[in-house]
């Protein structure tokens, strides 16, 4: 599985399509994001990432990100 740091330009599916965003922050243990326990770990870290257009942030697993070309 691909492995991402901070800044990296990455897209994923959502409900109304595919979002953009830069990395922010890489959890690799668990965390409590909006209300929900995330889990994480070193193997299998997950990240928060601002999407480019609407500034809202999303926590996801690497397998659902693909990384863009800057």
């Amino acid at each position: 599985m691909a492995r991402y740091k901070v800044g990296d330009h990455v897209s994923w599916n959502s409900e109304a399509g595919r979002v953009r965003g830069r990395i922010i922050k890489v959890h690799e243990r668990d965390f409590d994001y909006k209300g929900h326990t995330h889990r994480a770990s070193v193997d299998d870290p997950q990240y928060e990432i601002r999407s480019d257009t609407t500034d809202h942030v999303a926590a996801h697993r690497g397998g659902v990100l693909r990384k863009l070309k800057s």
